[in-house]
This record gives structure tokens, sequence and C-alpha cells, in this order.
């Protein structure tokens, strides 16, 4: 079997580069001639080594050198595939009517009970059924949430077709799931999970589903005490688990320190307020450090994205929740049914449905890349860590919308159904800051509109905005009205 797994290779190195390497053809230059099916196989399991794909005829070709592209298209809904998945799981644990009688309540009060463990800051032991309503709850919104993030690569050719990906505290798939399906059919995926937790029973259940160029493994350990083998990874994912580590800063070096020359470190963290905070002392603390990689050499940590660093030498030192808003999920018929099903008097209708895609995130990177590359100087651009001088007059700056409208947020959750709307407000940032900036629109105008317009992470340039003191909220505010131009800058 050896020998014939080495002919094989050696029949797909020389071809590689000839003709689409076919099963049905090489079989014939192996000695003893085994199946097609079986050079088949041989191949799929050195497909990684060998930087091959799998097409659709079964035929095999290298994988192209070409980036992926970005998608910039909104994300419906989660696929019926990795939810059909999920559903057949939890039949087999629970019975055909998983989401109803005693099955049901135990589902619905394990989410309430981690839901309110969360918001109290405790930690949470991952057993079966908080593995099952994580799943149920949080899959699909995760799933979202990471694609957004690498349109930020894929936009500006930093994502690869031929990935090898370190995914630290997998849970039960959600970013897993969103970058195989964000990468093209022709994409090269070399996937290793860390998951200790009864959420890997989950995760391997849904990786199953993944397909044919995507090579993954579970490895059921801990963050701290994982060993690789020594290779770089490409991309590595910390996502919704550094708020759960007792270092999280110490883990994050660890692992820049596995990260190939060109690539990504991912982390990510929901939305409400103590996460999102979270993930910003880890990025401010990782930012500037010397890690070393597996052959000695010592590179400097540079954050990426979204949020800019446009001054030379400042650093922000702000509160730093910061956070993205995309559009709303179709709801996922496991969470419908586990709703539905609910009969306490408790219950909320809505209260097991998530369809929200809310997420933090901070994108490092060793090779001093940055999504904008900029440096300001003071003579052209007002800088934020000095705008108390600035109060009262009218300046120009170049800032980053790191928000949504806040004001829509808030009237969203109060429930208000006023007439008049509040002004749009948005958080900005230079980089430089060490008080709250937000950018509020008096009086909208063709002129300023480009501020509404922009996407999170958007680079914008104001002329003529008038900077107050927020005596209220301690903040700075730039009022935008019908004498400012904001101008948007690539």
């Amino acid at each position: 079997m050896t020998d014939q797994r080495e002919a094989v290779r050696e029949n797909a190195l020389y071809l590689r580069n000839v003709r689409p390497i076919d099963p049905e053809e090489i079989f014939e230059y192996v000695e003893g001639e085994p199946h097609p099916a079986v050079v088949r196989q041989y191949l799929r399991e050195d497909a990684v080594t060998l930087g091959l794909v799998e097409r659709e005829d079964g035929t095999f070709v290298p994988v192209s050198e070409e980036p992926v592209e970005a998608r910039f298209e909104p994300v419906e809904r989660f696929p019926r595939t990795y939810e059909n998945a999920l559903e057949d799981w939890l039949v087999e644990r629970y019975g055909p009517h998983w989401y109803d009688g005693a099955s049901g309540d135990v589902l619905r009060s394990t989410l309430r009970r981690t839901k309110a463990q969360y918001l109290a800051g405790d930690a949470v032991s991952y057993d079966e059924d908080v593995a099952a309503g994580y799943a149920i709850y949080h899959l699909p919104g995760y799933y979202a949430a990471v694609q957004y993030a690498l349109d930020d690569l894929a936009e500006r050719d930093l994502l690869g077709r031929n990935l090898r990906v370190l995914d630290v505290g997998a849970g039960v798939g959600g970013p897993a799931l969103g970058l195989c399906e964000y990468l093209p059919d022709d994409g090269l995926v070399e996937y290793h999970a860390l998951e200790p937790s009864a959420a890997a029973d989950v995760l391997e259940t849904v990786l199953a589903e993944t397909g044919r160029n995507v090579h993954w493994d579970v490895h059921r350990t801990t963050a701290e005490a994982f060993e690789p083998d020594g290779e770089p990874f490409d991309l590595i994912l910390l996502c919704n688990v550094l708020s759960e580590l007792d270092d999280p800063v110490s883990v994050c070096q660890r692992y820049l320190s596995m990260l190939a020359d060109d690539g990504s470190l991912l982390a990510m963290a929901p939305a409400d307020r103590e996460t999102s905070i979270g993930l910003r002392e880890v990025e401010r603390a990782v930012e500037d450090t010397a890690v070393s990689s597996a052959d000695g050499t010592e590179r400097t940590v540079t954050v990426y994205g979204p949020l800019v660093r446009l001054w030379a030498g400042e650093r922000p030192s702000d509160r730093g929740w910061s956070f993205d808003v995309r559009p709303d999920l179709a709801v996922p018929d496991v969470q419908s049914r586990l709703d539905e099903a609910a009969t306490d008097p408790d219950h909320r209708p809505g209260e097991f449905v998530n369809v929200d895609v809310q997420f933090s995130h901070s994108m490092l990177r060793l090779d001093g890349t940055r999504r904008h590359d900029v440096s300001l100087d003071t003579a052209r651009w007002a800088k934020m860590a000095e705008m108390e001088r600035h109060v009262s007059n009218r300046i120009d700056l170049v800032a980053a919308k790191v928000s949504r409208s806040l004001v829509d947020r808030s009237e969203e959750a109060s429930g208000s159904t006023g007439e008049e709307p509040s002004n749009p407000l948005f958080k900005v940032s230079d980089g430089s800051e060490a008080v709250d900036h937000y950018a509020v629109v008096t009086n909208e105008t063709a002129l300023n509109r480009p501020l509404l317009d922009a996407g999170y992470g958007d680079l914008l340039a104001f002329e003529s905005a008038l900077a107050l003191w927020n005596d209220d909220e301690e903040a700075y505010n730039l009022v935008v009205d019908e004498e400012t131009v904001v101008d948007p800058l690539g």
C-alpha cells in the first residue's frame, strides 16, 4: 500500500503542471493497478501536501495562486445543508421532537441559564445541552459575521485560495462554516480546530458537510495546551474565545508566533460592551510587541483594522467599544421550532430566535500591512488627541466610521416610534483619541451624505465640522451640518 501510494504521488507530481490528474488514467501507471477509487482516495488524503484541488468531474488540478475575490454581498441565511446536519444531531440525541416536551424544556432552560451566566460574566461549562443550545442560538450569526470580516482581507487581495487555518476555541463551528462557504470551490483549506468541550461533537457533525477541498481535523485540546507541528498558519481565528481565557493577551501573543509572515489573525467578539471592550484591550496590549516565529525571527504586531492608526506614534486609549452591524438573517427552522414550542408563562415570542449579526473584530498582521496606510500631519488635519483645543471651532479632520447609527440602535432597543427621529450619530476614530468621538448629522446634504453611506471602517475626510464637548456623555461631538463636506478616502 505504501509503495502504491508513493507511486500515485510521483505520478501526480509529474502530471500536476501538464494536465488534470485523472484517477481513471493514472491507476494504469501504478504497479498492481489499484482501483481508480483507491487512487482518488490517495489523492484526496495527500491533496494538501500536493497542493491539489478536486474538481466536480473527479480530476485534480493545482490550486490557483490567485487571491480570493471579495463578495460584498449580504449573508441572507444559514445554509440548509448545515442546518439539516445540526437538526440530525439534535434528533439523534434528543429524539425526533427535540424541540418539544422535556427535551425542549431542557434546551430552553439551558439557553436561559447560559445567557444569564454570560451577562453576569460567569464562566460557562460546555456540556452537551449547552453545546446544543449554543448551536441553535449562535451558530447562524457567527457563520455570517466571519464572512463580513473576511471581505476586508479579500478586498485587498490578502486572502489566498490555499489556506492553512487554525481555529482556536472553534466552538460549534460558526466561523469555520462561514470561512468554508466564503471561499470559492477551487480553494484548498487545511483546517485545524481546537475545541476541548462537548461543542466538538457538533463541530465535527457540521464540518462533515463542507466541500471536498476542505481537509479538517478537530483537536480536542485547550488553547493553552495545543502544540503545533511548526508549520505557520495563513489564517488564525480567535472567535468568541478571548473573554473565556484567563490570560487572553499571552494566548494571543503565542498564536501570533504561529502566523505566516503574510498571514492574518482574526479575533472576534460579541458586540456587547464588556466583550467588545475586552477585545480592544487585547488588541492594544499586543500591538507593537515583538513575537518570535518558529525559526527565531522577530516580527512586530500591527493592527491591520478595522480600527485605524492614522498618526505616527499615536495609539488610542479611549474605552474602545466599537462594533459592526449587518442585515438580519432569515430565521432558521431550528430556532423557530424551539421558540414556538415553548409553553411556559415566562416565554416571550421570539426569545429563542437570534438573527442579529452584530460583532466586534480585530485583524492583526506581522508584515506591517494596514487596511488604511495613512500618515497625517497637523498642518492640514486636526488630531483627535488634541481635540480639546479645537472645541467651538470648525475643523478639518480624517477619521474612520466605526459604528452604524447609534441613535437608530438606541431607538430600536427602546421601541421608540416617534415621527421625528433623532439626528444620526456615528462613532469615529483616527487612532489617537483618549476619549470617544462621535459625528452627529444635524443637517443632511448631498455634500455630507457620504458619512451616512460609508460602511464600517471606511475612511472619511471631514471639512468644516464643528467640534463640541458633550458634558453628558463625556465625549466630543463633531457636528456635521450644511457647512460640512464629507469625502470618502480610498
